[in-house]
């Protein structure tokens, strides 16, 4: 037993040379020059605000969340005019539904029409297009009345035309009977002329 307590006491000499830091071959030149830099950084981690959607319902964005592509946290009153009128969980399961192309046109339909059924709370997006294909029918009647004003003048223009054109032929006439005229006049005068007796 002494020779156990012996050896328990006895102090272990273990030689470990001193630290040295030897670069592997693999790394960059930089680092062989300088062997005392600390170790680089790692990327700086990004910290993503939830959608406007989670933060008005107050729950956590998800990664895959369904509404974080289409409500950013810079607009929460697209969601906030939308959920008014749709709610929640109906434009989740809209989204869920649509194929991922067609999700941002539905969206921006279903704040449309929210914002037209908070204007007008009866007909909401429906009185507008009434509004607008009775704007529409108007234009269409004032279109087709200003093509048969068109077309009237036309048809004065081509009246003139033939007018002008039928008052330079005659014009034109007149002027080869009145040559004709005073060449035959001044004929008959020189041999008017030539018979008189001298």
């Amino acid at each position: 037993m002494e020779n156990y307590e012996r050896a328990a006491i006895s102090p272990i000499s273990v030689s470990t040379p001193p630290f040295s830091y030897t670069p592997s071959s693999s790394s960059p030149p930089s680092q062989q020059s300088s062997p005392l830099l600390p170790p680089p950084l790692p990327p700086p981690t990004t910290i993503l605000s939830p959608c406007a959607a989670c933060k008005i319902l107050r729950r956590r964005c998800v990664e895959k969340c369904v509404l974080a592509p289409y409500f950013p946290p810079t607009e929460p009153y697209k969601f906030t005019i939308a959920h008014r009128v749709f709610g929640a969980s109906n434009i989740i399961k809209f989204l869920q539904e649509l194929p991922e192309s067609q999700r941002a046109d539905a969206v921006s339909s279903m704040v449309y029409e929210a914002n037209a059924r908070i204007r007008d709370p009866v007909y909401g997006c429906t009185g507008a297009i009434c509004q607008l294909l009775k704007q529409v029918s108007e234009l269409q009647a004032q279109l087709a009345k200003a093509q048969a004003e068109l077309v009237t003048m036309q048809c004065q223009q081509a009246d003139l035309i033939a007018v002008i054109c039928m008052a330079r032929e005659s014009f034109s006439q007149q002027q080869q009977f009145t040559d004709d005229t005073t060449s035959f006049l001044n004929e008959t005068a020189l041999d008017s002329a030539w018979e008189l007796p001298l």
